[in-house]
């Protein structure tokens, strides 16, 4: 195959999407392909795909028309969670060339020896079973964070989620490997890594899923503590059963992890709790957040939530809503409930109306909004260190604390991917936050 063919990537969903989509991109970069942008012709376009809410599925569609308007003969391949579901049906989504699943998305680069257009896409998808070995992954498309697989798969059940259909069994990086990657990152001058899976807290179970935990996920953490030249590590999204007490202890004290956590809770009653399948309860949710704050005051903590979930009444949303109201923390991502095939909450009773759904979906998004302004006004006058990011936004340049404040200030391409120490002095009419510098910033760091 010819060096000058073009190769561009679309990622929809999770960070865990980003990293494998970089890492596929490599794999194309290392067999002579040039990668191109999105919005760019090119020979061929991979869409990794997301099953986690409807819009996902909808959106595959209108990405692939925008594919076809840049190069009508262009050959598409869909890979990705929604690729391994509903093969079939993204098989039969016009211009669609390949559709590869689970364990096929890796070696994409051996399926393609012909680039002509398919009258019908041709799968090659396993059966989930077999998605039982570890790949790992990491993305360095953007100069300031990383996003690094360290778990993949999930042996939880809970009754909304389809995830453990579309990426099989827990299972999880060798330290070794988590280390080397962590290295490689580091070595390119990317100054955060932000710890990705599906299910990280459970970190540990071996490449084919053996239940044998080589390591735990405080253990990962520690490891990672040591490595040099990473000035900062984030943990993503972890479960409120799996986060101990020893990893919030260890990483209030740590050099490099910053308080920051995303715990999702999905639902302030237990009741629903229990139907979600989910491993905790609400005394759990509540212990960790306050294991959290009373080590590290200043400490961000993101919650997941659902609304709309089958039996939902307004009784248990108010129930829902109130303790999250109450409760010490920074900002929700809220999720409307969607029917996902295949899963037991489809055939349950209680269906919330979409209208309902909607409603719930509002009004906590709004607690979100109260909840952010106050959580930044409670840093204003404290002395943090920002890492500022690359683009340029309407004359301005963004960047995050450690503890996940959103800061801005005029634009100085000299200050992206520095580390600079500043003094939180006031909200902007757009929510985000203004400072002060504390030393004249350092541009070489």
């Amino acid at each position: 195959m010819s060096a000058q063919k073009k190769v561009a990537f679309y990622t929809l969903g999770c960070k865990l999407n980003f990293s494998e989509t970089s890492t596929i991109a490599r794999n194309f970069q290392n067999e002579g392909f040039n990668r191109v942008e999105f919005d760019e012709l090119a020979d061929i376009y991979v869409i990794n795909t997301c099953s986690v809410t409807d819009n996902a599925d909808k959106r595959f569609k209108s990405i692939v028309k925008n594919a076809l308007k840049k190069n009508e003969n262009a050959f598409l391949i869909a890979i990705g969670c929604y690729a391994q579901l509903k093969p079939e049906e993204l098989a039969a989504v016009d211009g669609v060339d390949m559709v590869l699943g689970a364990t096929e998305k890796f070696k994409v680069t051996d399926y393609i020896n012909d680039l002509s257009k398919n009258e019908m896409g041709e799968v090659h998808s396993c059966e989930i079973e077999e998605a039982d070995f570890y790949v790992g992954s990491y993305s360095i498309g953007d100069r300031t964070r990383a996003f690094l697989k360290v778990q993949d798969g999930c042996d939880y059940k809970c009754t909304y989620c389809t995830i453990p259909l579309a990426r099989g069994i827990s299972r999880s990086d060798a330290l070794a490997n988590v280390l080397k990657n962590a290295k490689e990152i580091s070595e390119k001058g990317i100054k955060e890594i932000v710890l990705t899976g599906v299910n990280i807290g459970d970190y540990g179970k071996g490449e084919f899923g053996n239940k044998k935990h080589d390591h735990t996920f405080f253990e990962l953490v520690k490891a990672l503590d040591t490595v040099d030249g990473i000035h900062r590590l984030r943990i993503s999204s972890i479960e409120p059963n799996l986060l101990t007490n020893e990893t919030v202890e260890f990483v209030s004290k740590s050099n490099s992890f910053v308080p920051h956590f995303h715990i999702p809770l999905q639902s302030g009653s237990d009741k629903l709790l229990k139907l979600m399948k989910r491993r905790y309860l609400k005394e759990t949710y509540t212990n960790r957040v306050e294991a959290i704050k009373k080590t590290m005051p200043n400490a961000c903590i993101g919650v997941d939530v659902i609304v709309g979930f089958p039996g939902e009444t307004d009784e248990h949303f108010l129930e829902t809503y109130n303790y999250l109201n109450e409760l010490d923390i920074s900002y929700l991502h809220v999720f409307t409930y969607s029917e996902r095939p295949n899963t037991a909450a489809v055939e349950m009773e209680g269906v919330v109306s979409k209208k309902t759904r909607t409603k719930r979906s509002k009004m906590l998004r709004g607690l979100s909004v109260k909840k952010r302004r106050a959580f930044y006004e409670s840093q204003l006058g404290n002395d943090l260190i920002v890492l500022f990011e690359s683009e340029n936004k309407e004359g301005f340049i963004h960047g995050f604390t450690e503890n996940y404040v959103k800061v801005k200030t005029p634009w100085n391409p000299e200050l992206v991917n520095t580390l600079q120490k500043i003094k939180l002095t006031e909200i902007d009419e757009d929510g985000v936050v203004r400072f002060n510098w504390i030393t004249e910033p350092k541009f070489v760091l």
